[in-house]
């Protein structure tokens, strides 16, 4: 992963994830612990293995992949990041709209609100990504970019905030795809060997907690779900292990953003 440098935010997951993709056409989100790996396979209409799902050569070439990304050494990003603005945040002119399932408008308007207090990476409104940025975080690029397209990719954007207390970073990352059944498919593709836990009061959320080998070292959630067209993913990361519960309150407040758009 890169950063942008300056006065952006830094466009990555969390930062105890690296990300590649197998030769076999799947999206492999490997952690440099090994502790997570994320496949992501096409939209079913391209996909000729029963209900979707990869084949056995597939998989294996998936971990054969995620194998050796989890024993190299992630890239060191290319600048640091550039430290959270204290300043108030000007009254925001994006805006965007949801009609049932369909979002329109500018995607950074429906990400996560950031609390009053808390401080923000960058542009307060958040960062737009192009199809090749998005692409370019899964790595592969130019494979990548054929997935998402299958997925009728329309647009991406992500914001980051460091909590008052400086406890805890929270990074949101939304896409947006052709329909509410692709978005679904994309989240439903997507699969993990973390440690999952159940997002109550969010339907169709999946959490999964990365625990640091020792407490003083940085634990991180992540949480997935779609809203209409609109995939979701938050990233958590805390000083020693994660309270589940953390999670659970963001995407609640993510899902009513994507929902009623307040």
């Amino acid at each position: 992963m890169t950063y942008d440098g300056g006065a952006t935010a830094p466009r990555r997951l969390p930062r105890a994830v690296t990300v590649a993709l197998a030769t076999a056409g799947l999206l492999a989100v490997t952690a440099a612990s090994a502790a997570v790996t994320v496949a992501v396979g096409r939209p079913p209409q391209h996909t000729t293995a029963a209900q979707g799902a990869p084949s056995a050569s597939a998989s294996a070439s998936a971990s054969a992949s995620a194998d050796a990304s989890a024993s190299a050494t992630p890239p060191a990003p290319s600048s640091a990041p550039p430290s959270p603005s204290a300043s108030k945040t000007p009254r925001s002119t994006v805006t965007g709209r949801v009609s049932g399932d369909a979002h329109t408008g500018d995607l950074r308007f429906f990400l996560l609100p950031v609390p009053t207090d808390a401080e923000v990476y960058g542009n307060g409104d958040g960062t737009k990504l192009s199809l090749t940025a998005v692409a370019e975080d899964f790595g592969n690029t130019t494979e990548t970019k054929g997935i998402l397209r299958d997925y009728g990719f329309r647009s991406a954007a992500y914001r980051v905030y460091r909590t008052a207390d400086g406890s805890a970073e929270v990074t949101s990352r939304l896409i947006r795809f052709g329909s509410a059944n692709k978005a679904s498919w994309f989240v439903q593709g997507m699969s993990m060997n973390g440690t999952a836990f159940s997002v109550p009061g969010v339907p169709g959320a999946r959490g999964f907690i990365i625990k640091p080998k020792q407490e003083g070292e940085t634990g991180t959630l992540i949480g997935l779900f779609h809203q209409g067209d609109v995939e979701v993913q938050i990233g958590v990361e805390v000083k020693g292990t994660p309270d589940k519960s953390v999670l659970t309150d963001l995407l609640k407040r993510q899902q009513k953003r994507l929902r009623t758009g307040r």
